[in-house]
């Protein structure tokens, strides 16, 4: 077997390094909220803890069946003193590092990704315990470096609220949608279909790629004084627990979302009113314009 490139052996032990400064930090966090502990909610835990904080932080890796592009939510609101802040500071700085140092391996030695997801977390006890327990195995890596939300300054009130109808619409050329189909398999009939189809519409005419984007849950964060620039709220997205700035060791006043988003789309359709209403090609979700 071919002896690694020595940029590949340094890359690996900084990500490992990186990854190793990650677990010790959400460690670090989770002690210092034991010790003094805010008040917390969160949406499936009714008495959320220092044990449920942990969990939550180190869910690091795939679920049987989980697909690869998903990651899971973990809602939930921690009243945070500035001891408990500094530690979050510190834990999303550790995860912008390991992001970092992931964008270079994809860069410079991509073949190392499916190591890492398999090798990393086995080099933590509690960690591979966990794992060998419920029969996982890899890393999602963005479950890794996701920051933790953090409120800008102290709030008044939140409001947390279902967004589940983001589409993603990426515009594509008559050629970008050919290659695409192309490799796939040209020899499936069901392609072959589709490049006829592709095949009679004018080559400059424009087309969109449609994805549909997981729910996930929006927090609008009022504040309790306006902040310097002048704003008094703000909207953000939360797959992790949300740590609000807090004195005494309380929530502002919030609201109980449905623990799931709601079947039935209840936003107005914006940006894919222009789109015709019946795929185009199916295999690539590709629509046409209306005329």
């Amino acid at each position: 077997m071919a002896a690694r490139p020595p940029t590949e052996y340094r890359l690996l032990a900084e990500l490992e390094a990186a990854f190793d400064r990650l677990i010790e930090r959400v460690e670090g966090l989770c002690e210092v909220y034991r010790q003094a502990p805010g008040t917390a909610w969160a949406l499936h835990t009714p008495t959320p803890d220092a044990e449920w904080l942990r969990r939550v932080l180190l869910d690091f890796w795939y679920q049987d069946g989980q697909d690869g592009r998903a990651t899971r939510s973990h809602v939930g609101l921690v009243a945070a003193n500035q001891t408990l802040l500094d530690e979050v500071a510190r834990v999303n700085a550790a995860k912008a590092a390991f992001a970092e140092l992931l964008a270079e391996i994809r860069a410079k030695a991509a073949s190392l990704v499916p190591e890492l997801k398999a090798v990393l977390p086995f080099r933590h006890p509690a960690l591979h315990s966990h794992l060998r327990g419920q029969g996982l195995a890899r890393l999602q890596l963005k479950q890794c470096w996701r920051a933790i939300p953090v409120a800008d300054a102290p709030l008044a009130r939140v409001r947390l609220a279902w967004y589940s109808s983001g589409r993603s619409i990426k515009k594509l050329s008559v050629s970008d949608a050919e290659q695409k189909l192309l490799a796939l398999d040209s020899e499936a009939s069901h392609v072959r279909i589709q490049l006829r189809r592709l095949a009679g519409i004018p080559s400059a005419e424009p087309l969109a790629q449609v994805q549909k984007q997981a729910p996930l849950m929006r927090a609008n964060l009022f504040f309790a004084e306006p902040l310097a620039d002048g704003r008094s709220r703000r909207a953000t997205n939360v797959a992790l627990p949300l740590f609000i700035p807090s004195h005494d060791g309380r929530l502002p006043d919030y609201n109980l979302p449905p623990l799931a988003p709601l079947e039935k789309r209840t936003r107005a359709r914006r940006s894919d009113e222009k789109l015709e209403d019946e795929v185009f090609l199916p295999s690539l979700r590709v629509y046409r314009y209306r005329g």
